[in-house]
């Protein structure tokens, strides 16, 4: 465990190659560095990066359309994980997005992926539904919200 600084910062669009390498350690289907960098570019999309040092350790993502916004991703490196970083990202989301007047934040999440439904409903996210084989491999996806006012 090293006692180097954790930061979180705004990703942009010169951040896409680092934000594939943490994408190909976390998901089965990741984003190819173009689409990272396309992403990172578009207005209604965001990403916020926890760093150690200048290391990128994990980020989220969402889409913030009209007064809400869909978290789309969060991914922290394996190596990285049980530090509090996916927890902080989130908190940070959703309290910027309380700031910016947003009414509601949903996301969709693998019904398998105990830590983390974990995460949100210590985060306040409450069970809202599910999407039948939402997945390639034909797993649920359950929808979580959390009010913002």
């Amino acid at each position: 465990f090293s006692a180097m600084c954790v930061s979180i910062a705004r990703l942009v669009s010169a951040d896409a190659a680092r934000m594939h390498q943490v994408e190909r350690w976390c998901f089965s289907l990741p984003w190819s560095e173009e689409q990272c960098a396309a992403a990172l570019g578009q207005e209604s999309f965001a990403a916020f990066g926890v760093f150690r040092g200048s290391a990128l350790a994990g980020y989220i993502s969402l889409y913030h359309v009209a007064r809400e916004i869909e978290i789309l991703n969060l991914a922290v490196l394996p190596q990285e994980r049980r530090r509090g970083h996916g927890r902080r990202l989130t908190r940070v989301v959703l309290r910027l997005a309380r700031k910016l007047g947003m009414e509601k934040a949903f996301l969709e999440v693998r019904s398998d992926n105990v830590p983390a439904v974990s995460l949100y409903l210590a985060c306040g996210f409450r069970y809202e539904g599910i999407r039948r084989k939402y997945y390639a491999d034909g797993t649920d996806a359950h929808i979580y919200v959390c009010s913002l006012r």
